[in-house]
C-alpha cells in the first residue's frame, strides 16, 4: 500500500522523507496533523514521531529515551500510556518489558520537566506512545489517530470476511475507473468496495464523520480542526451524477450494504440488488469489476471456492471490453479463473497475506461532443 499512500501524502503538499515497509515519514506541522487524518483513505494511522536512535540494552533505551524533553509534546497533566511496542530482529523483543521501561524513562524526564517530586498527574487528554523497534533501532511516536482510520464510521454491521476500508481504497486507486464509468461489485458483501468507491468519486474525505484522539489536545489549537473540516466540505463534490452497481447473492449482505451507505452519505450514488455472480450481464460495452470474493480458507469451503472461481472466470470473460479485479489469498487463483493476470499485486487483508490479481480491458473510446 506505500505507493498509494505515497501519492496521497504528495497530493495534500507534504514533503515525503522516507519510504518503508509499512510506514511513510513525512514533514508537516500542526494543520498538516489535521488534513492527514481527516484525508487519507489508505494510511492506518498518522503518528507524530518523535525520536529516532539505536538501542541494544534496557539501560540505553532508558536512558536514550528519558534524554528526550518529552514536556514539548506531552503538556502537565495529560495520559501518557505506551499503548503498544513492536521489535523486529531486534535485542530488544520483549514487548511488555519495553513498554515498562519507555515508560519509566518517560515519566522522569516528565518529572525533572515540571519540578514534580510526587506522583505524575495523568487525569486529562490522552497522547498514546507507540514503540516501533527494528534491527535495534528505535522509533519512538505519538499516536494522533486514536481509533485505526480504517475505522471510517460506516460500517456498524459487516458480514463474515469483511475487507478493511483503507484496503478497500487502495484498490479502487489501482484501477483506472472514475465517474462516469461503470462499476459493478458482483459479490459485494457488505458494501465496503463500492463505498469508498463513492466517497473517492465524489471527492468526500474519509474522516469526514468521525474523531479523532488529538482533536482533544491542547497542543493543537482546535480552530485548525474547524478549518480542515469545513475546507473538506467545500472539496467535496456532491453534484457528480454516477451510479455504481454491488450484487451479492445474499440477502442479508445486500441490506447490511445499503445500511452502510447510507451511514456514509453515498447511498445515491449505489444500488444494491440480491443476485447471484452466474447470472451477471451488461449491456455496457466497457465497464470495471473490483470484487472480494470468498477465499476459501477453511478446507471444507476449498471445492465450492474452486467451482466459483470458475464461475467467474467464465461470466467476466462473457464481457469482453471489461476490466476486471480480484483479491484473494487462494493460491491457485489464475489456474480455476482460467486466465493468467496481467499483473498481481502481494496486499494484506489484515494480517492475511493476499494477491490483488488485475486484467485491464481496452480503454473506452473518448466521448465526442
Amino acid at each position: 500500500m506505500e505507493k498509494m499512500l505515497a501519492n496521497e501524502i504528495k497530493s495534500l503538499g507534504f514533503e515525503i522523507e522516507k519510504t518503508e515497509d509499512g510506514r511513510i515519514t513525512y514533514k508537516t506541522d500542526e494543520y498538516g496533523i489535521a488534513k492527514a487524518n481527516i484525508w487519507l483513505r489508505c494510511a492506518e494511522r498518522v503518528n507524530l514521531k518523535v525520536a529516532e536512535f539505536t538501542a541494544k540494552s534496557f539501560e540505553e533505551l532508558y536512558d536514550k529515551t528519558r534524554r528526550i524533553d518529552w514536556s514539548r509534546f506531552i503538556p502537565y497533566g495529560s495520559q501518557f500510556p505506551v499503548s503498544k511496542a513492536s521489535s523486529i530482529k531486534s535485542k530488544l523483543f520483549s514487548t511488555t518489558d519495553i513498554q515498562s521501561i519507555v515508560k519509566k524513562a518517560v515519566v522522569d524526564s516528565l518529572k525533572e520537566k515540571y519540578l514534580e517530586t510526587g506522583i505524575l498527574k495523568e487525569d486529562k487528554e490522552k497522547y498514546p506512545i507507540f514503540v516501533f523497534i527494528h534491527k535495534d533501532k528505535v522509533v519512538l511516536s505519538i499516536d494522533t489517530s486514536g481509533m485505526a482510520l480504517h475505522k471510517r464510521g460506516y460500517r456498524e454491521v459487516a458480514n463474515k470476511a469483511p475487507i478493511r476500508e483503507t484496503l478497500a481504497a487502495g484498490l479502487v486507486y489501482l484501477t483506472l475507473w472514475k465517474p462516469g464509468r461503470t462499476l459493478v461489485d458482483p459479490l459485494c458483501g457488505s458494501g465496503t468496495i463500492l463505498i469508498e468507491a463513492a466517497m473517492i468519486g465524489i471527492n468526500m474525505a474519509p474522516g469526514l464523520n468521525r474523531e479523532f484522539i488529538s482533536e482533544k489536545w491542547r497542543t493543537i489549537d482546535k480552530k485548525i480542526w474547524w478549518d480542515v473540516r469545513r475546507d473538506a466540505f467545500d472539496q467535496m463534490n456532491d453534484n457528480e451524477d454516477f451510479v455504481i452497481h454491488g450484487y451479492d447473492i445474499d440477502p442479508e449482505s445486500i441490506k447490511i450494504a445499503k445500511a452502510n451507505a447510507e451511514l456514509a452519505g453515498v447511498e445515491s450514488y449505489i444500488k444494491f440488488d440480491v443476485a447471484d455472480v452466474t447470472d451477471f450481464k451488461s449491456d455496457e460495452e466497457y465497464g470495471f469489476i473490483i470484487t472480494n470474493p470468498p477465499y476459501g480458507e477453511r478446507l471444507e469451503d476449498e471445492e465450492s471456492v474452486k467451482m466459483l472461481y470458475k464461475t467467474m472466470g467464465y461470466t467476466f470473460r462473457g464481457l469482453k471490453n471489461w476490466s476486471y479485479y480480484v483479491i484473494t489469498s487462494f493460491e491457485n487463483f489464475e489456474y480455476e479463473f482460467g486466465m493468467d493476470s496481467s499483473r498481481k499485486r502481494k496486499l494484506y487483508n489484515g494480517m492475511l497475506k493476499t494477491y490483488y490479481y488485475q486484467y485491464p480491458g481496452p480503454k473506452p473510446p473518448k466521448k465526442s461532443e
